[in-house]
């Protein structure tokens, strides 16, 4: 049985730790590089570094941040956020990524997804896909969840995995950052349609959300930021938990 991860995500803005409630009103939260080599430390077994503002803005990641965050870590390391080209993702691997993030500009260009799997392996091409439900219908949003697209989620991610993407992050909207517990429906729905791994992201509150994630909703891994940040859950005290309920975790 694969073990399940727990990652912790940093959302940057203008190099800082951010985070806020269903992808507004962001507040700071600390160093990157400090927090990173601190979870690494607390048992992580991954962490995301999202460039949150860099779609928005059209600009590159900022590499300089991503180069100090990596060298404090010997834990895997995904990049994601303006990254819009095989150069900009080739930057992020040259700065320490170990896996890059592309969300907006896999919608807009689909073939970025294949051409960067063949590049570089699909084992280091993630397809992040932010999730919103309107009406009965998961729908996929873009640019930091400013833009909304007539993309089905589902439908989605079963193309991001033809086109060569090696795992998916799939975050809620409408639970991120809430503490409300994650989207098992979206989540399970996701995990049962491709054969690449789901990471779970958005509304972790408590021990029991990244459980239920990880059997019901049928997660490879779970994503948060807050509940880390604020220190209301250590990443040793959560693995603890979820082995204790005989879920496969590295201890």
């Amino acid at each position: 049985m694969t073990a399940k991860r727990i990652i912790p995500c940093l959302d940057v803005r203008n190099g800082r730790v951010v985070k806020g409630v269903r992808f507004a009103d962001l507040k700071d939260k600390g160093d990157p590089v400090e927090l990173a080599s601190r979870y690494e430390d607390e048992g992580a077994d991954e962490i995301v570094f999202l460039d949150i503002t860099a779609s928005i803005e059209g600009r590159r990641t900022l590499f300089n941040v991503v180069k100090d965050t990596a060298s404090v870590l010997t834990i895997p390391l995904t990049v994601g956020g303006g990254l819009r080209s095989l150069d900009d993702i080739s930057q992020a691997l040259s700065s320490g990524a170990d896996k890059v993030s592309i969300n907006t500009a896999a919608v807009e260009d689909r073939e970025l997804i294949s051409k960067a799997s063949m590049e570089f392996g699909s084992q280091s091409i993630v397809v992040a896909i932010d999730a919103k439900k309107v009406e009965d219908r998961y729908l996929v949003y873009i640019r930091s969840g400013t833009t909304t697209t007539n993309l089905e989620v589902r439908e989605w991610a079963v193309t991001a995995e033809r086109l060569g993407a090696g795992e998916v992050l799939l975050t809620s909207i409408d639970r991120d950052g809430t503490r409300m517990g994650y989207d098992i429906e979206l989540t399970k729905t996701v995990s049962e349609a491709i054969n690449i791994p789901v990471i779970a992201s958005g509304g972790a509150g408590c021990l029991r959300h990244f459980y239920e994630v990880l059997t019901l909703g049928r997660a490879d891994a779970a994503l948060a930021a807050g509940v880390f940040h604020d220190g209301v859950i250590r990443i040793y005290e959560l693995k603890s938990y979820l082995k204790s309920l005989n879920v496969e975790v590295r201890l």
